[in-house]
């Protein structure tokens, strides 16, 4: 990666256009400074409270249920069967005594026993005064099916006038009669769910316009259901006016629904008043849940745009206010993530630069040696020259490779599968390629492995092997001609527990952190300069902390001096 486009890009703040998270027109331009004081003096907008989509989610959820259940409290079908069916059973019952009594008041005295009849004015009179109470509709049939009295004609010399009763006067027109038509187009909705025979009536009725007067004609009573033109029901009952079990008649009682519909009206408002008092709680409450969950949101999510344009460093993720619920999570979640973030920020441009400064050196070097040489004509001095030359570009190579190596090592983590490494083994195989690759003037490998414990860790085994190469590298290197490092492993706990020991100076007091830090250069006396990046232990660090695990190093004692260092790694052990 080029490193001045890297400092170009982090110099530079991308400012492109984003729609705002509040559904509201951006703001102008204007320094960060500007724009705080500008939010802090200006009024607060009212913002719609059903602006939200996750709000609306939370009403439609909670309303949806409550209207399914309002919808079929208002179908009241089985409590209207039970209505009609009462109704019909009155009609019956005052049917029955309105033909009982023309069957023993309104008799023909002159006629003989066998040709009884109706007394026709009798009858009439009878039927008026009998049914005005009840308020239903009654007709009377002669045995031969002639109409002979209908309570809804008067009759005179002047001919029949027909009375239709009126319904009373409404109270407020306008606001009765828009409740009304709402209330139609609801009950419209439902589903009614029965077919019923329409009622039609003719000008001069008989018997046969009506099927329970057929029946009652022939002694069996009858109840009958029909609809008008306007849609309302229309109930009759007929029954046989009898003498001795002669039948004389037919008495026919039919009324609308009207008293039935206001019944189920009452009740379906009673049961709207309670509807309309829940949805209010419900609205409510969904508004309320609704802003305790998108307030915060919409606050978290500001500060991750903050987090992505890049507006100070770090941006603060805002407080919750104290919740201990999954946005509370979500808010420490991004407020971790925001510093993490920033702290690999700063680390890779602490990085770059050190890339920079280390790189400088050795071409530094290298274009010196490359000037002198044009210049030089002795031959014992360009072979010096190219020498240095030599050992530059291998220092470069180096540094590069492990630069790469560190570059890519947190893609490769995340990404490659992890898999279980016997760390036991894993020595063992290290000390066995050191034994066969050594030239005979190093330390000796020794290794001391718990074999009865199971050091089993999941990870990746070849990123634990470079691990362990760089910490028996670096022990060989500090150990003296004739000398031993130690592998030990054991299990201690939930952790396996991996140490290198050296017999070698051991490590500075005051550097016994900082030899884990990049470029870290202090190397034995004797060795070549460029052997080595110094980026050995910063890279093995990186790894196993990246397996959730820990190294540290400290010298060992004997004698009260330094016989040399340990380095200790802990592994979370494999879990069964």
């Amino acid at each position: 990666m080029d490193m001045r486009l890297l400092g170009e890009t982090r110099a530079t703040r991308l400012e492109p256009e984003l729609r705002d998270l509040d559904d509201e027109a951006p703001p102008p331009r204007r320094p960060p400074l500007a724009q705080a004081s500008a939010a802090q003096g200006g009024r607060r907008r009212w913002r719609n409270p059903f602006g939200s989509a996750l709000t609306r989610r939370i009403l439609a959820v909670n309303v949806l249920p409550l209207l399914i259940l309002v919808g079929g409290l208002l179908y009241v079908g089985e409590y209207r069967k039970g209505l009609v069916q009462s109704e019909l059973d009155a009609l019956r019952t005052q049917a029955e005594l309105i033909a009982n009594a023309l069957g023993e008041g309104t008799i023909d005295r002159a006629a003989a026993s066998d040709d009884a009849a109706l007394a026709i004015e009798a009858a009439r009179h009878m039927v008026r005064r009998l049914v005005e109470p009840t308020g239903a509709r009654a007709r009377l049939f002669a045995a031969d099916g002639g109409l002979v009295a209908d309570t809804r004609l008067l009759s005179g010399s002047g001919g029949s006038i027909y009375m239709e009763r009126l319904p009373p006067p409404e109270d407020d027109p306008l606001l009765l009669g828009a409740a009304g038509r709402v209330y139609g187009w609801v009950v419209g909705l439902l589903p009614d769910g029965e077919v019923l025979p329409l009622y039609a009536e003719r000008p001069l009725q008989s018997a046969s316009d009506y099927v329970e007067v057929t029946h009652a004609l022939d002694g069996e009573p009858m109840l009958m259901r029909r609809r008008d033109q306007q849609d309302r029901m229309v109930l009759s009952a007929a029954v046989p006016v009898q003498r001795f079990k002669k039948v004389l008649g037919a008495v026919m009682l039919s009324a609308e629904d009207d008293a039935i519909q206001k019944a189920i009206r009452s009740v379906r408002f009673d049961i709207l008043k309670v509807f309309a008092v829940a949805l209010a709680i419900t609205v409510l409450l969904s508004l309320y849940l609704g802003g305790t969950i998108v307030r915060p949101i919409l606050r978290l999510a500001r500060a991750a745009e903050r987090v992505r344009r890049g507006q100070g460093r770090p941006p603060e993720i805002p407080d919750v206010g104290g919740r201990k619920d999954e946005i509370a999570d979500l808010a420490e979640s991004l407020r971790t993530m925001t510093q993490v973030l920033w702290q690999r920020l700063n680390a890779n441009e602490r990085f770059a630069a050190d890339v920079a400064h280390e790189i400088k050196n050795p071409l530094t070097s290298l274009r010196s040696a490359v000037e002198t040489a044009a210049r030089v004509k002795d031959p014992d001095q360009q072979r010096r020259l190219m020498a240095i030359i030599q050992e530059d570009v291998g220092r470069l190579d180096r540094l590069i490779t492990d630069i790469s190596d560190a570059s890519r090592l947190d893609a490769e983590l995340s990404r490659d599968a992890t898999e279980p490494v016997d760390v036991g083994r894993l020595l063992d195989a290290l000390a066995e390629l050191y034994a066969t690759t050594e030239d005979g003037d190093g330390p000796t490998v020794r290794v001391e492995v718990a074999r009865h414990q199971e050091l089993a860790v999941t990870g990746l085994e070849s990123r634990l092997g470079q691990v362990f190469r760089n910490l028996i590298a670096n022990a060989v290197s500090f150990s003296p001609a004739g000398g031993t490092v130690t592998l030990r492993a054991a299990r201690k706990g939930g952790w396996v527990e991996a140490q290198v020991e050296d017999e070698g100076p051991g490590i500075p007091p005051d550097k016994l952190e900082a030899i884990f830090e990049r470029f870290y250069s202090e190397r034995p006396s004797g060795e070549k300069f460029g052997t080595h990046s110094g980026l050995g232990l910063s890279i093995s660090k990186q790894i196993v902390e990246a397996h959730g695990g820990s190294i540290v190093a400290e010298n060992r004692q004997a004698g009260g001096r330094v016989s040399g260092a340990r380095f200790t790694v802990r592994l979370p052990a494999e879990r069964a």
